[in-house]
C-alpha cells in the first residue's frame, strides 16, 4: 500500500489558477485532480495515454477535433489514446476535476512541452 495525502502529493501549476495535483497511482494508471478558473482552457493536446475526465464541482467543456461535450457534476468523458482535446471551463465558478490516465504519467508531460 502506498497512500498519498492529498497536502502532501505533488502539486504542479501550468497557469495562474489551473492547479493539478498528483493523486496514489503507478506505471499503469494515474489520478491528477485539478482545478480552473472560469474561462480556463488547456491548450489542444494529445498524448499516448487513455484518460477518463470526471467533472466533481463546476462545469467543464471538453472539445475534440470533432466533437464538444459539457460535463457538470458526476460526469465524466473516456478519451482514447492520441485524440487530441482541450479541457476549458466554460461555467462563472472555479470548476474541480478528476482526470485518470491509463498508463500512468508524471507532470513532466506539461513541464518537458515545447509548445
Amino acid at each position: 500500500m502506498k497512500p498519498v495525502p492529498f497536502d502532501e502529493a505533488e502539486t504542479y501549476e501550468p497557469d495562474d489558477g489551473w492547479r493539478r495535483v498528483s493523486m496514489a497511482g503507478s506505471d499503469s494508471f494515474s489520478f491528477e485532480w485539478f482545478e480552473k478558473p472560469p474561462g480556463h482552457s488547456s491548450p489542444m493536446h494529445d498524448h499516448e495515454n487513455e484518460q477518463v475526465c470526471l467533472c466533481l464541482e463546476g462545469e467543464l467543456t471538453v472539445a475534440t477535433e470533432d466533437d464538444e461535450i459539457t460535463l457538470e457534476r458526476y460526469d465524466s468523458v473516456w478519451l482514447d489514446a492520441w485524440e487530441s482535446h482541450r479541457v476549458e471551463n466554460t461555467g462563472d465558478e472555479l470548476a474541480v476535476g478528476l482526470d485518470v490516465f491509463a498508463p500512468g504519467r508524471s507532470f513532466d508531460f506539461w513541464t518537458d512541452r515545447d509548445d
